[in-house]
């Protein structure tokens, strides 16, 4: 694989901001971090966008719920450890999770959590053009418009993220193999 584990040492400059912050906030330096700062753009990109749709509207478990329909259509094992990480630190609840991490799973038992995956499944069959039932039936779950926009924001950072860990080829850090390995047992 031609994507080194870089470091505030060896990444390019503008890189090295980005990557402190990170590690600052986490206690440790991602893998994925590491490798995706061989793109300062992108880089910045991802955090700068994932930052944001981490403050928008949609509430914690939805914007999770989009996260993880992202990371397992896209088949990217370090965000479903990272988000299984942070679905048991939002004390969702372990059948949820589990049903999360399998893409074939029909339905989430919460109507709501599972119109929004619904409807992420749906932009991203329809390339954003949804259709009217479709999104009258996301509404009908109490969500917004602007919620249904927020869905695109999360789809677009995590399809930075998903398709960025898999060029570079990003292992699961050792803090979050444990969320790799999950079992569904609290």
């Amino acid at each position: 694989m031609p994507f080194a584990d870089l470091t505030p040492a060896t990444a390019p400059p503008a890189s090295r901001r980005a990557m402190e912050a990170v590690t600052e906030r986490l206690g440790y330096r991602p893998a994925a971090v590491a490798r995706l700062a061989a793109s300062p753009h992108t880089l910045d990109g991802f955090l700068k966008i994932s930052a944001i749709f981490d403050t928008c509207t949609l509430d914690p478990l939805s914007r999770e719920v989009v996260v993880m329909t992202m990371a397992t259509r896209n088949d990217c094992h370090v965000c479903v450890a990272m988000h299984t990480a942070k679905l048991t630190a939002l004390d969702a609840g372990p059948a949820l999770i589990a049903a999360l991490r399998d893409p074939a799973h029909p339905a989430l038992s919460d109507e709501r959590l599972d119109a929004v995956r619904r409807f992420t499944l749906t932009v991203l069959a329809s390339a954003g053009d949804v259709d009217d039932a479709d999104l009258r039936d996301f509404l009908a779950y109490g969500y917004t418009e602007q919620n249904a926009l927020e869905v695109v924001l999360g789809i677009g950072a995590y399809t930075l993220s998903t398709l960025a860990n898999r060029l570079t080829g990003a292992p699961v850090d050792e803090q979050l193999a444990a969320f790799a390995r999950w079992s569904g047992v609290s």
